[in-house]
């Protein structure tokens, strides 16, 4: 009996950023959920998604803007945090499918934030269904002593950088090149 196929989310966030420290009060909230859907089985990715989330202690500073393309006007339109954790639950099976990012910071991130708005943890927790630190499998399966950023794995796996770094969006769709070239 076939099980269907081996699905994984790969998820980057983006969020509010200030250049040096926050101004008093704010502090960094998530303000896009990047997710792309991965088919391990036939490996290849099988659907790319963006939610914007409107940010609540916090604004998206000029730094930001620069770094992400993403605008105050442009998250002010989002969903707010709890309904994005809703959206990745009940329409990519967030509690159940296992899943991977670059590192630990979107993992942590989340965490932080569910805890500090009583918002329920949108991923299974890591005992259950698990979350994939994608930069260090990356680093052990290339023989590297120092952990690469995105951009400087997809040039050692010799992948190109598809759409803008530091988009969620768009960074999940490469993580996601990254992680078949790991399968």
């Amino acid at each position: 009996m076939d099980s269907g196929p081996a699905l994984l989310n790969v998820v980057d966030v983006e969020a509010t950023c200030w250049d040096g420290q926050p101004p008093a009060g704010a502090v960094s909230e998530i303000i896009e959920i990047g997710l792309t859907v991965v088919d391990l089985a036939a490996r290849r990715r099988v659907s790319r998604h963006g939610i914007l989330v409107r940010p609540a202690r916090s604004e998206v500073s000029a730094f930001c803007t620069e770094l992400t393309g993403l605008t105050p006007a442009q998250v002010a339109g989002g969903v707010t945090f709890a309904e994005a954790c809703r959206i990745l639950t009940d329409e990519h099976d967030a509690r159940t499918r296992p899943w991977a990012s670059w590192g630990d910071y979107d993992r942590k991130q989340f965490d932080r934030q569910c805890r500090a708005t009583g918002t329920p943890y949108p991923f299974g927790r890591p005992a259950e269904h698990g979350h994939t630190n994608a930069k260090a499998v990356f680093t052990e399966a290339y023989g590297l002593r120092k952990r690469p950023g995105m951009a400087g794995a997809l040039e050692s796996a010799g992948l190109p950088l598809e759409g803008r770094h530091h988009r969620g969006e768009d960074d999940a769709w490469n993580i996601a090149a990254l992680v078949l070239d790991l399968a």
